[in-house]
């Protein structure tokens, strides 16, 4: 469900990444592995200088957009690379204007879903940084809210 436009400045995350393809639905596997090694590696518990325990999942990357490939990355918001410990990756959220999604039940599978519905919908998008946010809302599986961010012009 979109819910509007909203403006960030820059922030930085760090976590594991990957590079990953929507074609054959590659990056639906791809994605559900690097899940699966953030939690199985107690990832967010290594991450210094972590503003919160939100978990974001950024699409970035691009080459040039959505339909070929992009990287991936799983991991926290941070207020600054110093002590990262080897093996993890920061990456950057551009500044700028993005829309605002919501999506509400199942995870993953209501994640998956609005990401069909973007694919499906013709918008601004710029290819940047696009994420999810995991907060709070999102620690019920059965019943979660998760954010999703695109950025757009």
């Amino acid at each position: 469900m979109v819910k509007g436009n909203l403006y960030f400045e820059e922030f930085l995350i760090a976590g594991i990444s990957l590079r990953t393809t929507n074609e054959a639905d590659q990056s639906q596997m791809d994605i559900g592995n690097l899940w699966s090694r953030f939690f199985r590696d107690k990832v967010i518990e290594t991450l210094p200088r972590k503003i919160s325990d939100e978990i974001y999942c950024l699409y970035s990357g691009y080459d040039p957009d959505h339909l070929n490939i992009y990287d991936t990355t799983i991991g926290c918001r941070i207020e600054s690379v110093k002590n990262l410990p080897p093996g993890l990756v920061m990456r950057k959220i551009s500044s700028g204007k993005y829309a605002h999604y919501i999506s509400a039940g199942k995870l993953p599978q209501c994640v998956v879903a609005t990401w069909r519905e973007i694919w499906q919908t013709r918008n601004d998008r710029i290819f940047t940084s696009d994420f999810d946010v995991y907060g709070e809302k999102a620690r019920d599986m059965t019943f979660a809210e998760v954010e999703t961010f695109l950025s757009i012009v």
